[in-house]
């Protein structure tokens, strides 16, 4: 049964004990609804998502009972064929079409800088999206009060809230460390770590390559089973992926290639669609969100990646997705202007005198002193009064949204508020 892929087998001798293997329970929980004696097995659908012919024949046939669909194993081809900057899985047209919707300033600047700018917006926009694509039944509001004020709603689940609060984590991650992060062993597995944080049966899961079967909800496709192989695949993706040039390409790479692969127990596909978002941060490019992507036809497209191997149905998808996002983020970006030269140049030491603050739980009158003390030694004499007027301003405009900025531990940042805002302090 173990080599079946039935059971999964831990631990040696006495000590050993067989489980169940994961399903990914994106795919178990979305039910197909029928309706009419003509239209059995036809799924029902409020169209949205504008689908080419090839995105169309493949969702009728990923749609078509499990009987009638031929099981498949992992292609190895579909991986090592692709050569970066040679292979494209995003056309040249749709790629230069991407690039224009996606600028955000002409001028180059820091990894990471538009990211910070809509990080308040962002934090709420995609871990509200891509938890949608799971199945969360969080409402867009009730993301919001639970990301800015730690309320959960009631009525809830909580795997749905932690899921919500993991990728607020994640995309923390993204802007905390946006010079740093890139298709890298640290990079995925922490997102991996990050997003599975509370979900996983081993904790010790998360972030570490898959060692036992998993199996995939509604498909007929079974991933790969031995570790070895799956380390090997997962070394040849982020070498694949860190060779890629173009951001877009990259991004869409990472979309099909790593739920494909199903390196990791479980959340794959979360991990996915954060990681999609690394050469966006890293070029200053709108950030992808996944609004109003319809949680069917996501389904329907990675199935159709699983399944057949084929990407037009998830590049639509993609494609769409990014269109919305950069609407919607453009939208925000009018209301705040453009960057601050003068922020952007002291962005390293506004980072580090106020994420200091905080850390060391200090009340306003010992904050103001610590300014005026390590400022100076940080900032010439002619920009000292507004990088200490700056770093006021930061320290007055935290909240639980935005101190990830800071390099800052949310127990941190839990312990300095208390103090921040006793009495007489």
């Amino acid at each position: 049964m173990v080599n079946e892929g039935i059971l999964c087998a831990n631990g040696d001798r006495k000590g050993r004990r067989y489980s169940i293997p994961a399903v990914e329970p994106g795919f178990l929980r979305e039910p197909e609804r029928t309706y009419g004696k003509d239209t059995v097995g036809k799924t029902e659908r409020n169209e949205v998502l504008p689908l080419s012919p090839e995105a169309l024949e493949i969702r009728n046939l990923v749609t078509r009972p499990e009987a009638k669909r031929k099981p498949v194993g992992y292609n190895h081809g579909f991986l090592t064929d692709y050569q970066p900057n040679v292979t494209h899985l995003l056309p040249a047209a749709m790629r230069k079409r991407l690039l224009e919707m996606g600028r955000t300033n002409e001028e180059p600047l820091p990894a990471g800088t538009y990211l910070r700018k809509v990080m308040d917006r962002l934090l709420i926009d995609l871990s509200w999206n891509s938890s949608r694509l799971e199945g969360n039944t969080y409402s867009l509001l009730e993301t919001q009060r639970l990301l800015e004020h730690g309320e959960s709603a009631d009525g809830r689940r909580t795997e749905e809230t932690q899921m919500l609060l993991n990728h607020k984590a994640a995309i923390e991650l993204l802007a905390e460390q946006s010079g740093e992060i890139g298709f890298d062993r640290y990079t995925i597995c922490s997102l991996h770590a990050l997003l599975s944080d509370n979900l996983l049966p081993d904790q010790a899961s998360g972030g570490r390559l898959r060692r036992h079967p998993v199996g995939i909800g509604r498909s007929v496709y079974r991933p790969l089973d031995v570790p070895q192989v799956i380390e090997e695949q997962f070394d040849m993706f982020l070498e694949k992926a860190g060779a890629i040039r173009d951001p877009f390409e990259q991004a869409f790479f990472a979309m099909v290639h790593l739920p494909y692969l199903q390196p990791f127990e479980d959340v794959n596909k979360r991990v996915s669609r954060l990681a999609a978002n690394i050469p966006l941060v890293k070029h200053n490019l709108c950030p992808l969100s996944f609004t109003d992507v319809p949680r069917e036809d996501y389904v329907h497209a990675v199935l159709g990646v699983y399944e057949l191997n084929r990407i037009d149905y998830l590049r639509d998808a993609f494609e769409w997705a990014y269109e919305r996002s950069c609407a919607r983020h453009s939208a925000i970006i009018r209301v705040f202007g453009q960057p601050d030269p003068f922020r952007l140049r002291y962005r390293t030491v506004l980072t580090e005198v106020v994420g200091e603050v905080v850390r060391a739980a200090m009340s306003p009158k010992q904050a103001v002193a610590f300014l005026n003390r390590r400022v100076p030694e940080l900032a010439p004499p002619p920009d000292r009064e507004k990088v200490i007027h700056l770093a006021e301003l930061e320290l007055y405009g935290l909240h639980e949204g935005n101190f990830a900025r800071f390099r800052v531990r949310p127990s941190e940042f839990a312990k300095w508020q208390e103090i921040w805002r006793a009495p007489g302090r």
